[in-house]
């Protein structure tokens, strides 16, 4: 058996969700359960094994969430209040069918500027995958993250001799901010963290190439 662990940036993650679901000729959200299908897959693929016996036995997401009194002062009416609270419960509902574990990190928010900040997201989803890396011995972790900040975590997991595969996405889009004025979003996926991982997969190419022989899995990976 090979046992595969799965974390995932969920505020990267959010940013490649967003541009599939508005940005991106597919127009459409990605599905846990397809995503879930290419990454055994894929595993089996790189390490020579039988698709059956490459599973996922550990899903972990981390993401920053605004908490209640927050959320008062960000949404004055209520209306826009409930709709935010209904939203995150959705997602948790998701996480719960999905057998994904959340990990939610306050949100600090600067009252004069409105600049949101996740510092310490990075730190806390290393923690945990080393532990538990160390504890349970996976032979696949599964990164979903851009940052170069996973760099040490990486080096530290190839030290236990458990291979690392990262899902990375480079994409760039133009979207209308206040009065309608053009901006530029731009992500990127370091190239430090594809260098010092075993398996690298630049995810944009893969789903954007029509003739690769995965595609009715990367079909797959769209609700």
């Amino acid at each position: 058996m090979l046992r595969i662990a799965l974390f995932i940036d969920g505020t990267f993650f959010s940013k490649v969700n967003t541009y599939y679901r508005y940005y991106h000729e597919r127009n459409s959200n990605i599905n846990f359960s397809g995503l879930a299908e290419f990454i055994r897959e894929e595993v089996a693929t790189q390490e020579g094994e039988n698709k059956k016996y490459s599973q996922i036995v550990e899903s972990h997401w981390f993401r920053g969430r605004f908490s209640t009194a927050q959320l008062e002062k960000k949404y004055t009416e209520e209306a826009d209040r409930l709709k935010q609270f209904t939203n995150e419960r959705k997602v948790d509902d998701l996480f719960m069918y999905q057998g994904i574990v959340q990990h939610v990190y306050p949100i600090q928010l600067n009252p004069k500027t409105g600049f949101v900040s996740e510092k310490g997201i990075d730190v806390w989803l290393s923690l945990e995958a080393y532990e538990l890396a160390v504890r349970k011995g996976f032979d696949v972790m599964v990164l979903i993250a851009g940052d170069t900040d996973y760099v040490p975590l990486i080096r530290k997991v190839n030290g236990l001799g458990t291979r690392v595969m990262v899902l990375g996405w480079d994409f760039e889009y133009e979207s209308s901010g206040l009065g309608g004025k053009q901006f530029k979003n731009v992500t990127r996926t370091s190239q430090a963290l594809m260098e010092e991982c075993s398996y690298p997969i630049l995810m944009n190419e893969r789903i954007d190439d029509r003739k690769n022989k995965y595609s009715s899995v990367i079909n797959g990976v769209f609700a």
